[in-house]
């Protein structure tokens, strides 16, 4: 056998100590925390709180980018836009329109309140939903409960002749008839007969459910004036987004007028005489 194999352990001399690893007692308390571990752990706090922050602080910043320059929600408050928009339905704004993109007969717009259509509801006191929307608003993540904002269906534009010659008939456009089939089933265009030409910069809007609101028609019988100024649009509503079963997109109101616009391209076309340059093009 070898050397090695047949060697015993020897035990250390008196009086000296042995160089030997020892074992570690596993019931021994672990090293104490230094401050340096400490310092090192609170800074990594610190860092993932400061991480949290910005996050939440950037995240506010896109939201309030959006609803100022992009898009912000509305809730419907009443039932002048049936069927289309029933009451607490929420739409989401496109404020791209008018400026970037432009508004077009049948677009549904929200606008700021021109003259008291409202009637002092920002005034009532809110309720606690209310308050947390109210809050909620300043980001863009809820509807403002406390603005006077309306939202109607787009007719006129400036330069535009609107007439309905009775209660209950169709309404015309430019002399054309409109088969408005966004309206209320069974009842008729106009509340009140009427015969307007629109100034330019203004806007004649109506309500789908035409009996049932203070729209454009309505405060022209009160003798009042009826046209919403372009500078006064907040932008076009473009989706329905809550509740669920109400989701759907709000771009069909422009089909109804194709023949209007239609008539407004070919009497355009017959302004500029064949053979002759336009007036625009001479200018230059």
């Amino acid at each position: 056998m070898s050397e090695l194999e047949n060697s015993a352990p020897v035990a250390p001399e008196e009086g000296k100590l042995s160089t030997a690893p020892s074992a570690v007692d596993s019931s021994e308390d672990p090293a104490p925390r230094t401050p340096g571990r400490i310092r090192r752990r609170r800074s990594g706090v610190l860092a993932s709180v400061l991480d949290w922050t910005i996050t939440i602080v950037v995240a506010l910043l896109v939201a309030v980018l959006i609803k100022t320059f992009l898009v912000q929600p509305f809730f419907i408050p009443s039932a002048s836009m049936h069927p289309t928009l029933l009451e607490e339905d929420k739409i989401l704004v496109s404020k791209l329109h008018p400026g970037v993109l432009d508004l077009h007969r049948g677009d549904i717009i929200v606008f700021q309140d021109p003259g008291d259509w409202v009637g002092g509801n920002a005034d009532r006191p809110l309720t606690a939903g209310q308050q947390i929307s109210k809050a909620l608003s300043y980001v863009g993540l809820a509807p403002d409960p406390t603005e006077n904002h309306l939202v109607k269906r787009l007719i006129g534009v400036g330069g535009d002749h609107i007439v309905c010659k009775e209660r209950g008939g169709a309404m015309t456009v430019n002399g054309v008839e409109l088969d408005e089939t966004y309206i209320v089933p069974g009842n008729g265009a106009c509340q009140v007969s009427f015969d307007v030409k629109v100034p330019q910069g203004k806007l004649w809007v109506m309500g789908d459910n035409r009996f049932n609101s203070a729209d454009s028609s309505e405060h022209y019988a009160r003798g009042e004036d009826p046209f919403v100024d372009e500078s006064e649009v907040t932008g076009k509503a473009i989706l329905l987004f809550l509740p669920l079963d109400h989701w759907s997109t709000l771009n069909g109101g422009e089909k109804v007028f194709e023949k209007v616009n239609n008539a407004e391209k070919a009497a355009s076309a017959r302004a500029v005489r064949p053979g002759a340059l336009p007036q625009h093009v001479l200018a230059a």
